[in-house]
């Protein structure tokens, strides 16, 4: 590792009151082999179980540690971006409570950044997630390539590590709906990944529902992309292609054969298509003003009830 290099390892919480006591243990011994300046954010993410007391416990126990708890639950990406103003190192690191992403792998992330990457992914060299789930992963991260045109979008995760000067590309960013991967691409393309272990989750399941992933999808497509707006345009150009061809063919089948085509069958099928077509445009479209009404309404991206003592002064920088 390179000197003068220093670490801040961000965690989102949410339902992790069993788990957070041994990951922190675990971080504690591959942090302190680096040699090197570090500290633990945990962000409570609005949980209903214990999981901030034990943070607060936590932040008693380990000095590094720092604890920050939101309002109520805005999501796994709004809760990092709280963590990443409040970091204080310059190199950050963010992973999942549920330990799945081994603490231990976090220097081979490191290592990857030392060969001159912005961002670096852990991505699971065997994902222990069901095929539905595995799936849908994989149409979200094609989906989000397709859009964004990041080849990197296609191998995201949520263990990565990156050069924390990239938050300055969205350090004025304000919304109800974050996507950090999104964000990280504002600030640089120099983007990869690198296989990791991906260990069994302990207990419990995974928050992230195939409903809530394909949302994830649908709400990245819209806030940042305009991917949906073209695959509209494209609809209503075939559509009147289709249109024209019908003419044609009415307009030759009475000049050829003397008769037009039968009435309401042929009538009513036509106008259901293109009745079809000019809903499915309106949704599209309704979808990005409902963004736009969401941005003036002005909703926050997140808000802190309460941080440690320990983290007292990184309030007005994480707000």
């Amino acid at each position: 590792m390179k000197p003068n290099v220093s670490i801040s390892v961000l965690i989102p919480v949410y339902r992790s009151e069993t788990t957070l006591p041994p990951l922190v243990k675990r971080l504690t011994n591959t942090l302190a082999s680096l040699q090197t300046d570090y500290e633990v954010i945990l962000i409570n993410d609005g949980s209903p179980d214990r999981s901030w007391e034990i943070i607060c416990q936590l932040t008693k126990e380990y000095p590094f540690v720092h604890g920050i708890n939101l309002t109520r639950n805005f999501g796994q990406h709004n809760a990092l971006l709280c963590g990443i103003r409040a970091a204080q190192k310059n190199i950050i690191v963010t992973l999942d409570a549920d330990l799945q992403n081994p603490p231990e792998e976090i220097p081979k992330l490191l290592g990857k950044l030392d060969e001159g990457w912005d961002v670096v992914y852990g991505i699971p060299q065997k994902k222990q997630h069901g095929l539905p789930r595995i799936i849908a992963s994989w149409l979200v991260r094609t989906t989000l390539k397709s859009a964004l045109n990041v080849e990197s979008a296609f191998q995201g995760s949520s263990f990565r590590a990156f050069r924390a000067n990239l938050r300055d590309a969205f350090e004025s960013f304000n919304g109800p709906s974050v996507s950090l991967d999104v964000l990280l691409t504002w600030g640089s393309t120099r983007l990869c990944s690198l296989p990791v272990r991906h260990e069994t989750r302990p207990e419990g399941g995974s928050s992230y529902s195939l409903s809530k992933l394909f949302a994830h999808c649908f709400d990245v497509l819209t806030g940042f992309s305009t991917l949906p707006l073209q695959l509209a345009s494209l609809i209503g150009f075939l559509f009147t292609l289709f249109g024209l061809g019908v003419l044609v063919y009415v307009v030759g089948r009475y000049l050829i054969l003397g008769y037009s085509v039968p009435g309401f069958p042929f009538l009513a099928s036509i106008i259901a298509i293109f009745s079809g077509a000019q809903l499915f445009a309106l949704g599209i479209i309704g979808a990005y003003l409902a963004r736009i009404h969401f941005r003036i309404m002005n909703r926050p991206t997140y808000v802190i009830r309460s941080i440690t003592d320990k983290a007292e002064g990184r309030r007005q920088k994480a707000e």
